[in-house]
């Protein structure tokens, strides 16, 4: 263990040298800033220098009484139980067989420190990571509740996101919620954005309109591969909830009911028109999501980043030290396991010195283009 920490300051004297930031290269390797300090104030890379006794106590328990700590813990009558159970349940029938202490170090020796028989937690196995390289590559959709005239009543909001861009592909209002509507809205926006056959993933959570039988047999005859949340996980779905967010807490929101179903739509039809063309999005470097999807964001950036070095130009003594890097991050994970993963996600950029073209689809093809998810592989595999 001393060899691998003295290894792990090493390699990162070294990236610090070469110019990376100390809590950069930290996320890189899963540690903290206050272990590699703590790690560098002792000799030996802070290793446990102790080295217990060099003779085994004559009181320590046999092997055959260590065999009974563990036999007694999974009988079925304990097997639900702790130590601090254990103990004294024994010690009503008249039997000692070691400390509450000698259970603990026995049983954890053994890896048995875990919820045993009937109290053992479900087991909930976590949803696939997903990372979105590009356009049409992964989709979020829900169905949001919109109050009508009617008390009790209301109507539906179908709303489909590209989770890399943000853009909203398809919105319509319903009267009814059922998985013959999702169908029909999920063959209109395969087709109306010329999604390629078996490219694209699309995330819901588990609601029966989203996992009815009408809906899976129309993702399967499209080649769109379905993906759930877990059950009862409101966060697993966060951009498509996010979104339905900023529509209810939007100035335009209506603060009373809708008359009818038409003025609904043309409401819906209002907003999706501002958030996809003027609306600058924070998460995507304040570009729009229309923008972002048709590459358009490249020639953007580079605008902005030329309008402050000239400002830095003019007036140097205003700036410390760089202009603002106008960017955006290059790739967008769902249900990220790791904190390397949203560390590296955060690391890779779409910077605006790139030429504008690099992304943008070219006339008459579909909009899923290649170019910048190489560079993308790229950033990923350095």
């Amino acid at each position: 263990m001393t060899g691998e920490r003295i290894e792990t300051l090493a390699l990162l004297d070294e990236a610090v040298g070469a110019g990376c930031r100390l809590g950069v290269a930290c996320r890189e390797l899963g540690l903290s800033i206050r272990t590699v300090e703590r790690w560098r104030r002792v000799p030996n890379g802070g290793e446990d220098q102790r080295r217990g006794p060099k003779e085994k106590p004559s009181h320590a328990l046999t092997e055959a009484e260590r065999a009974e700590v563990v036999r007694v813990a999974n009988e079925p009558e304990y097997r639900s139980c702790g130590p601090k159970q254990i103990v004294p349940r024994l010690a009503d029938l008249g039997i000692y067989i070691a400390s509450e202490s000698s259970f603990y170090r026995i049983l954890r020796q053994d890896n048995l420190i875990v919820p045993r028989g009937a109290c053992r937690p479900r087991t909930v196995i976590r949803p696939e990571e997903i990372i979105a390289k590009g356009p049409n590559e992964l989709w979020s959709w829900d169905i949001t509740y919109l109050p009508a005239a009617v008390k009790g009543t209301f109507y539906y909001l179908y709303l489909f996101v590209d989770v890399w861009s943000r853009r909203i592909m398809k919105a319509e209002v319903r009267a009814t919620e059922c998985a013959d509507a999702a169908s029909e809205l999920i063959r209109a926006a395969y087709a109306e954005h010329g999604v390629e056959p078996d490219t694209l993933r699309l995330h819901s959570d588990n609601g029966s309109p989203m996992k009815g039988g009408t809906t899976l047999a129309t993702m399967q005859a499209l080649g769109i591969v379905p993906s759930f949340s877990r059950p009862s996980v409101s966060d697993d779905n966060p951009y498509s909830e996010a979104l339905f967010r900023t529509i209810k807490y939007a100035p335009a929101y209506p603060r009373k009911p809708f008359e009818s179903l038409e003025a609904a739509w043309a409401w819906v039809e209002r907003f999706v028109a501002w958030y996809n063309h003027e609306h600058l999005h924070s998460a995507i470097g304040f570009v729009t999501p229309d923008q972002r999807h048709r590459g358009a964001d490249l020639a953007v950036f580079a605008n902005r980043r030329a309008v402050y070095e000239a400002a830095q130009q003019r007036n140097p003594a205003r700036w410390s030290g760089r202009t603002r890097e106008w960017d955006a991050p290059a790739v967008v994970p769902l249900n990220p396991r790791e904190p390397e993963t949203r560390a590296r996600a955060s690391a890779s950029r779409r910077l605006g010195a790139m030429p504008a073209t690099s992304m943008a689809p070219t006339e008459g093809s579909r909009c899923a283009p290649t170019s910048h998810r190489r560079q993308v592989d790229e950033v990923l595999a350095s």
